[in-house]
């Protein structure tokens, strides 16, 4: 769950189950109840109805909790964190970074480095649309180190210089949802 829509889906999903939680947050639902294995059915039926799915898996939990606190970190929070990323999500997750890094990179097919780089990248497409910012406050506000850093970056992941972007008519971005998961769709295809 990335979202606030997440996170109403997931509410109306129990509440129409007759189950009663006690938190539904992002990547987490706490239930009353013990569930059966019928009523556990019935709740990933009512998550996938919205798109949704239940992760019981404790490796996959983890993982959706590393991509929680990367998703918020980025284009939820108004600061970036004062340490590097690695001890912000290892801080964070109450993991070493090194366990958290390998673990997403066998399951995800790449790196959280890599995985930080694109919601970074989809995180500046989104300010040069609203066009509120120019590139070096954007570059400021999402601690590159330079303008150029920002364009050799975005140009990488999207093929486009920003400037070339901002010119297209269609500017596509990704939803956040599916942010990271291209690599996973590319392995699956081979």
């Amino acid at each position: 769950m990335v979202s606030a829509r997440c996170k109403m889906a997931v509410k109306e999903a129990l509440k129409s189950l007759g189950l009663h939680f006690i938190v539904v947050d992002l990547g987490e639902v706490e239930i009353m109840e013990e569930l059966s294995s019928d009523q556990l059915g019935q709740l990933k039926a009512a998550l996938l109805v919205s798109g949704l799915e239940l992760m019981d898996d404790k490796r996959s939990v983890l993982i959706e909790k590393i991509k929680t606190v990367i998703t918020e970190m980025i284009h939820f929070s108004e600061e970036a964190p004062k340490t590097n990323y690695s001890d912000y999500i290892s801080e964070k997750l109450n993991y070493d970074y090194t366990y958290l890094s390998n673990m997403f990179s066998e399951v995800k097919g790449i790196t959280i480095q890599q995985f930080i780089i694109i919601h970074k990248i989809e995180k500046v497409k989104e300010l040069l649309l609203y066009e509120e910012l120019n590139l070096t406050e954007i570059s400021y506000k999402l601690h590159y180190s330079s303008v150029a850093h920002l364009s050799n970056q975005f140009k990488k992941v999207t093929g486009l210089t920003p400037s070339q972007f901002t010119k297209l008519k269609d500017r596509k971005r990704t939803p956040i949802e599916e942010i990271g998961n291209e690599g996973l769709r590319e392995k699956s295809k081979e």
